[in-house]
Order: structure tokens, then C-alpha cells, then sequence
């Protein structure tokens, strides 16, 4: 066995005479071991919320989304309708309208994004979303309000006595003489309300694809989207090629997380600061370890000037104390991981800790935390005991050896 590990091990693991060595020992390893199963905690909370945040883009958002790369409209023609539902890692898609209009009631007016969807739109979204009154049907005038643009402008669900009107421009050139010949309008009736987000909820209004097209004057082979569910799996890259050869490389594709890219970085930042913020906290609380050998080359000093006087060199000394601070973080990581990964295991089995009365704080047991949390542990583990090991510099054995 080598030397100084063999040293460094009868130091940590035999207690000394001095309690005050005892004490600062244990409060160095249980600080190593409190800060690991500390960090592992809260990146596994930070993952159950981020993987949480995702999860509800899936039902609101779609896996893919083709759209124009220099007009406003896509046309769909039946067969690129046929190659598209044949082509392989495809479940499903749905053909979009979209445009910003003004929606009215009681001569109250409000900008807002018209949103109009076929019959093959995810049920799933629809479920998810819809969360009073009914879907639209395709081939009546009817919209399904977000609850802020409800509250904004007051028009209920299914009130008969309230007007509703949409109005989009009309396309062209020229000027303009009157309102009625600068817009397309259409009566149309409140039947549902659905819930996104605050943004969404205040601005978007749903109607069926037929109404959207008509009011925007777009022929029934003019969409300004294809939205697409994708087989679970799926290679991304194989849907690219399909799509980019269906439509021969006059739109854009993006994913999922493209069409969140702002979700996406938000959540990514605050990864990192909370990442950092907790590396910071164990920075401090390794500190102990410094302080720990630090004590324990006081205490030693006499056994040392023997070894050295014996024929052990310096650094073999000082390899003495590093590996004593090595073995110190590496136990106390590993306690540190195995507490950690027993409170997020309960709390995915008993929901110990809820949001709200339905809600469990989500986690996720993931193996890169442990690598992050360990290395982390470890790196600055390595640091903090070289740094103490450097102490034995002060002590002068050459004097004493004479």
C-alpha cells in the first residue's frame, strides 16, 4: 500500500486525543456530505421542473412546424397531402391558418391572433387546453376564446345577446375609403374558453380553418402552417429530409424546442445559477476540510519531524494530508449522493413535498446529476486539501532533524 495513504487513513479514521480535532473532522465531513446530497437535491428539483415545463409544451405545442421560408402561406397541394401522411415517422398533422385581426364586441376592439385549425388538430391539445364549453365545430362561425381576450372584452360563452365580429384586412393595394372596404368581417359566436398561458390566454382566439381562410381570402390550398405530431423516437433528421423533399426546400422547419427557444435558454440560465450559486455554498462549507488538516498538521507536528527524520521526504508528507482530504471528500460525496438519491426516490414514490394539493414538487433521477454532483464535489475537494497539504512549507524539518 502506499505510504502516505497509509499514513492519511490511520489520521482520519483513528480518533485522536484532541476532541477539538474529533469535532472539526466530523463537521468537515458532515458539511462534504450535507452540500453533495444538497446539490444532487435541487439539480433533480431543477430537472422535475424543467422536464415538467416541457411536458406541457408537448401538449401545446407540436413536434414539428412547417412554415414559409419567404411568404406568408404555404400551398398544400392533395399530393403532398398524400406524401406527407405515407411518410414514415409521421403519426399525424394538422393544417394551420394564422393571422393578426381585430375581434370586437359592444364597440369594444381588440387586437388579436386568429388561429384557425382543421379537423385533424391534436385532441390531445384540445383537452389539455379547453377548459369551459365546447370545441369548435368546422363548419360553423365559431371561435374559442382565450380567458383573458374573454375578459377583455366581456362576451361569455354562448351569450346570444352579445355581437361578436372579426374583422382582417383585405389584401391589395390602394387607398383606403372606407372601413368597410379595408376589412372582411364575420359575425361569429363565442363557444368555449381555453387556458395556455398569461401571453396566449390575452391574445389568441381560435376558429376553424374554412372561417380563417375565408376571412383572409386565401384559396382552401393556402395554409400559413403544417403542425406535426411525429412518431415517439423518431430520428429529427430523417423528418427534415422527408419535409424538405415534399416541398422542395421552400420552407422551414422547426422542432418543438426551436419553437420554445426562448423557454428553452430561460430555463438553461437558471440551471446554471442555481448550479453555480450551490457550488459557491460548497466552496464555503469545504473550507472545513482546509481547516481540518490545517488542525491536524498542528497536532501532528512531532509525529512528522520522525517521519522525516526516518528518511520520508516532505512530500511524502504532504501526500500525507492531501489523500486525508481525498478520502475525506470522496466518502463524504458518496453519503452525500446516497442521501440525496433517497430523497428524491421518496418523493417520486410518496409526493413528500406538493405544490399544490394535486400537484407533487416534481423530480427527476438522473444519471448525469450524480456525475455533476460528484465531479463538482471532487474537483473542489482536491483543490481545498492541496491547498492545506501546502501548510507544511511553514514547518521546518530540516532543523530539527540537525
Amino acid at each position: 500500500m502506499n505510504f502516505s495513504l497509509y499514513i492519511a487513513k490511520r489520521y482520519l479514521f483513528t480518533k485522536s486525543k484532541n476532541k477539538a480535532i474529533n469535532y472539526i473532522t466530523l463537521v468537515a465531513g458532515l458539511g462534504i456530505i450535507l452540500g453533495t446530497a444538497a446539490l444532487f437535491i435541487v439539480l433533480s428539483g431543477f430537472d422535475g421542473l424543467k422536464a415538467f415545463s416541457l411536458e406541457f409544451t408537448s401538449f401545446t405545442d407540436p413536434d414539428f412546424k412547417v412554415l414559409p421560408s419567404q411568404s406568408k402561406n404555404i400551398s398544400l397541394s392533395s399530393t403532398q397531402r398524400k406524401m406527407l401522411s405515407e411518410t414514415e415517422g409521421i403519426a399525424s398533422f394538422s393544417t394551420v391558418v394564422e393571422e393578426k385581426v381585430l375581434l370586437s364586441c359592444e364597440e369594444k376592439y381588440l387586437a388579436i391572433d386568429l388561429k384557425g385549425v382543421d379537423k385533424h388538430y391534436p385532441q390531445k391539445t384540445i383537452d389539455s387546453i379547453l377548459t369551459y364549453g365546447d370545441w369548435i365545430s368546422q363548419d360553423l362561425q365559431q371561435i374559442v376564446a382565450g380567458w383573458g381576450v374573454n375578459n377583455t372584452l366581456g362576451f361569455g360563452v354562448c351569450d346570444l345577446t352579445k355581437i361578436i365580429r372579426i374583422y382582417a384586412p383585405k389584401p391589395g393595394t390602394g387607398q383606403i375609403t372606407s372601413v368597410k372596404g379595408a376589412f372582411k368581417s364575420m359575425k361569429v359566436a363565442n363557444v368555449g374558453l381555453f387556458q395556455i398561458n398569461e401571453s396566449i390566454n390575452s391574445s389568441r382566439v381560435y376558429t376553424s380553418l374554412q372561417n380563417a381562410q375565408y376571412l383572409l381570402g386565401l384559396k382552401p390550398h393556402k395554409i400559413s402552417a403544417i403542425e406535426i405530431i411525429s412518431v415517439p423516437g423518431v430520428d429529427e433528421t430523417k423528418i427534415r429530409l422527408a419535409l424538405s423533399k415534399i416541398f422542395d426546400d421552400e420552407i422551414v422547419i422547426k422542432s418543438r424546442v426551436q419553437l420554445n427557444a426562448a423557454l428553452y435558454k430561460m430555463l438553461n440560465a437558471e440551471h446554471l445559477a442555481v448550479y453555480l450559486i450551490f457550488t459557491l455554498i460548497l466552496i464555503i462549507a469545504l473550507f472545513n476540510i482546509v481547516g481540518s488538516i490545517i488542525m491536524m498538521i498542528l497536532h501532528k507536528k512531532d509525529d512528522l519531524k520522525t517521519l522525516y527524520s526516518i528518511g520520508t521526504t516532505k512530500q511524502e508528507i504532504q501526500n500525507i494530508f492531501f489523500m486525508q482530504g481525498v478520502i475525506m471528500t470522496i466518502i463524504g460525496g458518496l453519503i452525500g449522493l446516497f442521501l440525496g438519491a433517497v430523497v428524491v426516490g421518496l418523493q417520486l414514490c410518496f409526493d413528500l413535498l406538493m405544490i399544490t394539493p394535486s400537484l407533487a414538487y416534481p423530480v427527476v433521477l438522473k444519471g448525469s446529476n450524480f456525475a455533476i454532483a460528484f465531479s463538482t464535489i471532487l474537483i473542489l475537494g482536491l483543490i481545498a486539501s492541496r491547498l492545506a497539504s501546502w501548510n507544511l512549507k511553514k514547518l521546518q524539518f530540516t532543523d530539527q532533524a540537525n
